[in-house]
């Protein structure tokens, strides 16, 4: 099998300024997602691509290793594009500078770091074994369930427990999972379309058994940090 691991950081945050390179524990969030990348492409022969619009994101990406020739188009890089559109044409980018068919497009997500290459195996190989799969990607069990334990706010102005109410007990709720955001595995087909989808009808997930959350808020950064300096969790 072939394999392209993408890692898409563009700059244009607004939310968090520079969060792609922000210091997480002295090191570079953007870093972490280097390392098991790398590892995962020594060890199974996969190519990489950093997608990033930025010069300075692209200077750290160089010094943790990972292939910086690539250039993600301006169009690709604001806050109306989809990700699978800046996947593609990563992945249309190294066909042709590899000069190589991949089978499997993996994506790592920066701001999603905690995560294996164990986690990374798992997913491939899951959807590996699913031939109908078109994509897999990882999840969290939740703590609330919309089927059981959550409302909703009606036109008249009062909640509602999602689906009027139909489940009433947690055991018996459909099975819902927290996209976290880490890891996203496609099959070549699922990107070769006009506008390709991370969540598609033929989709399945992988559930890590540990922690693992995206950076959105500066909270969060401090949370990860105090995580890697106590030694709770290793990247």
């Amino acid at each position: 099998m072939n394999y392209l691991i993408t890692i898409c950081a563009r700059g244009g945050s607004k939310g968090i300024p520079g969060k792609n390179i922000k210091p997480v524990g002295g090191t570079p969030l953007l870093a972490f997602t280097a390392k098991v990348a790398l590892e995962f492409a020594r060890k199974h022969g996969a190519d990489i691509v950093l997608s990033t619009d930025s010069e300075e994101i692209r200077r750290v990406g160089a010094e943790a290793g990972v292939p910086t020739d690539y250039e993600r188009p301006d169009f690709l890089a604001n806050d109306t594009c989809g990700k699978p559109d800046a996947i593609k044409d990563a992945l249309l980018y190294a066909e042709k500078y590899y000069d190589r068919k991949y089978d499997f497009v993996i994506d790592l997500d920066v701001t999603s770091p905690i995560r294996t290459l164990e986690d990374i195996e798992n997913c491939v190989a899951m959807i590996e074994k699913n031939k109908e799969a078109l994509t897999i990607f990882s999840v969290n069990p939740c703590a609330r369930n919309p089927y059981f334990n959550q409302v909703e706010e009606s036109k008249d102005g009062f909640c509602h427990v999602v689906l009027g109410g139909r489940y009433t007990t947690r055991q018996s709720a459909p099975k819902v999972y927290d996209m976290n955001a880490s890891i996203y595995v496609y099959r070549r087909e699922a990107l070769d379309c006009e506008n390709p989808r991370a969540v598609t009808p033929r989709s399945i997930v992988y559930v890590m058994d540990h922690i693992c959350f995206d950076l959105d808020e500066p909270a969060d950064y401090d949370y990860l940090s105090y995580l890697i300096e106590t030694g709770k969790i290793r990247l």
